[in-house]
């Protein structure tokens, strides 16, 4: 059996509509479909990031992932496996609630999936935990928020999490160099 898994050096992870292929449109000269429906994207697309110094690096807008995904919902195994051969994430999360879900728990829920499917996944040889791979926290669609909300919201986020998420809106450009900027260094941390 031959499966054919991406490679890149940074997955997007993330559920539907949190602004992942709007994302990588930013950042890189990637042309993905770009839609406000769930599952707009299919199949993963390959973007590649100029950062400083004329390096540079590929990143992966990886397909919505739902709740129930290591067990193959929303083709959520397809996916996954799509994420095994990427070094790190970014765990982009929507920020705006006008999904009517709650950020803090779509965060908790992806990480959810990423751990049933190392634990499905753990005896197969050469894997390597999807779980305990570094991911870089960015909470999108700020714009839509007004500051005392997006203050609030970080403040949950860290208190529940312990983690203290970088916002961004996709959409406006707001804080994406400064993302590019810390995901570059990180992309080249990791490579020594």
């Amino acid at each position: 059996k031959l499966e054919l898994k991406l490679i890149a050096d940074v997955g997007i992870i993330g559920f539907p509509n949190a602004g992942k292929s709007t994302l990588i449109s930013r950042i890189s000269a990637a042309k993905p479909k770009i839609a406000d429906y769930p599952f707009t994207t299919l199949t993963p697309n390959l973007g590649v990031v100029k950062a400083a110094d004329f390096k540079s690096f590929v990143v992966a807008d990886i397909p919505g992932l739902v709740k129930g995904a290591h067990q193959g919902v929303g083709l959520g195994i397809q996916f996954l496996k799509h994420i095994e051969r990427t070094r790190f994430f970014i765990h982009l999360v929507d920020a705006s609630g006008l999904s009517g879900r709650d950020p803090v728990q779509d965060y908790e829920d992806i990480n959810y999936e990423l751990a049933r499917y190392d634990e499905n996944n753990a005896e197969t040889e050469g894997f390597f935990s999807l779980q305990d791979r570094p991911q870089l926290v960015v909470l999108n669609k700020i714009d839509t928020l007004s500051s005392d909300q997006l203050e609030k919201l970080k403040s949950t986020f860290k208190k529940k999490t312990g983690i203290e998420p970088l916002v961004i809106s996709a959409v406006t450009g707001k804080n994406i160099k400064e993302l590019v900027i810390d995901l570059t260094r990180k992309v080249f941390e990791e490579e020594k």
